[in-house]
């Protein structure tokens, strides 16, 4: 394993930086039209109202329970988007394709490096291969195109470029320059930063330390041993970013807000099971990228014995791993390398997601590894052409999945025909359907999703909501009930209930579950509003005028409130004080017909006919057939007391 005596000739500087603008340009047009692609799913949280972003200082800590939580580069580097563009999509996926980008020139530098070492003929030209096939490959799309997964991508580039500048940094290294570096310590020093950068990216880095010693045995010093007494600072260095990891993984609650870990309620061996299969169908997919899916869902192997042929495959390439670890360490490695990329996903028990495609950024790289350097070794120099050639379709499907990311109603509608059984797609296509204004379209897709999934507190809401829309008022009124069997503390559930019933004529029956969605979520200043005024119908004034305070409190700009409390304060005759809300009120909202006829009404009652005239004419105008403003307006013209309505 020591390096050899006698280095091929490094390749010349024009040959690899042309090999770095094909890569780059391949990656460019592999991901051109994805520049559109709108915020889709956890995009939303953890990115669309993700409050953080907005100044650099409160970036450094990210908000819980989202893709982002424990992972302040990321989050970071998400700011610095909305410091440039907003919302605007647009400089997030160009910042997530550099990223993307920058990694598969990482990848080319630690393949080129690496091969040299073995005397390996026409290195640069194989790792270009290599990088290429990577970069363009349909499976990356997912931690490319779908904007949060930068999560993966970012941490992929950090892990390559630890593993990178600890090549340039072996002194003896075939490409190295021992006379300009002898210590190597400049390209240490880079090879732990690009660690805790990772380490802040996503928890999966905590494995680089043990990979960049693995490599360091199989490539350089030839045993572990001989590797830490080369190299101890360096290692401890590595070792010691350990640290942080646990600090950011305990900001999340250790769990990921309870959907990740040992204490989630998901035994390890339920959730391992479902893993033979999942890792069978990444190896395929690194093959035969189709179809890709967006969203598998959420699925457990009820019968162990049909994960048997899985099982099957997936020990027998760990145990010729193991074996070629210690008889063919080169070959070993790429088996490691594989295995340990998927082994924080694969052995940590999940509640939500059991095949994630991005889950496959790092590990494709053993896949394409293995396949492209036997290729000349068997078959001889000109089979190199094979893996080039293949990056022409490998792009143009690539091309064809980022146009699936073009809109949420195509993404959703495109995952829920690959994965039929899969009730969040439904659902999520019925909410991209409603987004799109296509009301009657998505009920199907909602009644689907309660058909797979009937105990989902959030697709009960949320297709309470639309039937509310659609004035199937009782059908809605029973899916928020529904939503509130399976999950009682669910704030908006208990918030539109009430809101509901309210608007059926039913205060009493609205304001108990208006006051447990404000213990809930107590700053809701629309729950504020409608309970104060379920409370006012009720007869309970008082308790009625605090809610309408704290909803002003909260909004002190919202005309709704101003003009529910103004209709409250008129009927207990406090007139002047009900005028400055009505006023209020139409300064956000001056074409409101019902702002102005009850201003008048007021300004009426406080002895202004004239300004009354004024307000019911402007009711009139803005809504001619009000036969209510009419006859106000009528009798205030002919003198006489105010009328109310």
């Amino acid at each position: 394993m020591a390096p050899p005596a006698s280095p091929p000739a490094p390749s010349s500087r024009p040959a690899i930086l042309a090999c770095g603008a094909l890569i780059a340009a391949a990656a460019l047009a592999a991901y051109a039209n994805s520049f559109g692609g709108p915020f889709v799913y956890d995009d939303g949280p953890a990115i669309a109202d993700n409050a953080s972003l907005r100044h650099f200082a409160s970036a450094l800590f990210p908000p819980p329970g989202t893709t982002v939580s424990g992972r302040p580069l990321v989050n970071l580097s998400f700011a610095l988007n909305y410091a440039l563009s907003g919302s605007n999509v647009w400089s997030y996926h160009a910042l997530n394709l550099l990223i993307h980008l920058a990694a598969g020139l990482a990848l080319f530098g630690v393949v080129r490096r690496t091969l040299s070492t073995f005397h390996f003929q026409a290195s640069t030209a194989t790792a270009c291969a290599i990088a290429l096939l990577w970069t363009v490959h349909p499976l990356q799309t997912e931690s490319v195109t779908y904007v949060v997964q930068r999560a993966e991508s970012l941490m992929g580039l950090c892990y390559l470029l630890t593993l990178y500048g600890f090549i340039r940094g072996i002194p003896c290294h075939p490409l190295g320059d021992k006379a300009r570096n002898p210590s190597g310590s400049g390209w240490f020093a880079f090879s732990f930063a690009a660690c805790v950068c990772g380490i802040a990216s996503k928890e999966v880095m905590a494995s680089a330390p043990l990979v960049v010693w693995l490599f360091d045995r199989t490539f350089f010093a030839g045993s572990f041993r001989a590797a830490i007494a080369q190299r101890k600072n360096f290692y401890a260095a590595l070792a010691s970013t350990w640290i942080p990891l646990a600090i950011l993984v305990a900001s999340t609650g250790g769990n990921r807000g309870g959907t990740v870990g040992l204490d989630v309620g998901v035994a390890p061996w339920a959730y391992g099971l479902t893993q033979f299969r999942a890792i069978t169908h990444y190896l395929a997919l690194s093959f035969w990228p189709a179809p890709l899916i967006f969203e598998y869902g959420t699925f457990w192997e009820k019968d162990p014995s049909a994960v048997v042929p899985y099982a099957l495959l997936v020990v027998t390439l760990l145990g010729a791993t193991g074996w070629a670890l210690v008889r063919r360490p080169a070959l070993g490695f790429l088996g490691a390398w594989f295995f340990v990329m998927l082994a924080p996903t694969s052995l940590i028990p999940g509640v939500t997601q059991m095949i994630v495609e991005h889950r496959m950024y790092l590990s494709l790289a053993a896949v394409i590894v293995l396949v492209v350097v036997t290729l000349p070794r068997r078959f001889g120099p000109r089979s190199l052409l094979v893996p080039f050639a293949l990056g022409v379709p490998l792009l143009a499907a690539t091309i064809s999945r980022n146009a699936d990311y073009r809109t949420e109603l195509s993404l959703w509608a495109d995952t829920a025909a690959k994965r039929p059984s899969n009730a969040l797609a439904h659902c999520n296509l019925a909410i991209a359907l409603v987004k799109a204004g296509r009301l009657d379209e998505a009920v199907a897709p909602y009644e689907q999703s309660l058909a797979l999934a009937g105990r989902a507190a959030n697709t009960h809401y949320n297709y309470g909501v639309l039937l509310a829309r659609l004035g199937r008022e009782d059908d809605a009124l029973a899916h928020y009930e529904q939503a509130l069997l399976v999950q009682p503390e669910f704030a908006s559930a208990q918030s539109n209930l009430g809101t509901l019933l309210f608007l059926r004529g039913r205060a009493a029956d609205a304001i108990p579950p208006l006051e447990h969605a404000l213990r809930l979520r107590p700053d809701d200043s629309e729950t504020h509003c409608t309970l104060a005024n379920a409370l006012a119908q009720t007869g309970r004034v008082p308790a009625a005028l605090a809610h309408y305070a704290r909803a002003l409190a909260l909004s002190p700009a919202n005309p709704e409130h101003h003009y529910n409390f103004a209709n409250t304060l008129l009927l207990l005759g406090r007139t002047s004080e009900a005028i400055a809300h009505y006023e209020a009120a139409l300064r956000a909202r001056p074409d409101d017909a019902d702002t102005h006829f009850n201003l008048g009404l007021a300004l009426d009652q406080s002895g202004r006919p004239a300004d009354a005239i004024v307000q019911l004419e402007t009711a009139l105008r803005l809504r001619p057939n009000d036969q209510a403003a009419r006859e106000n307006l009528a009798r205030l013209r002919a003198t006489g007391p105010a009328g109310a309505r």
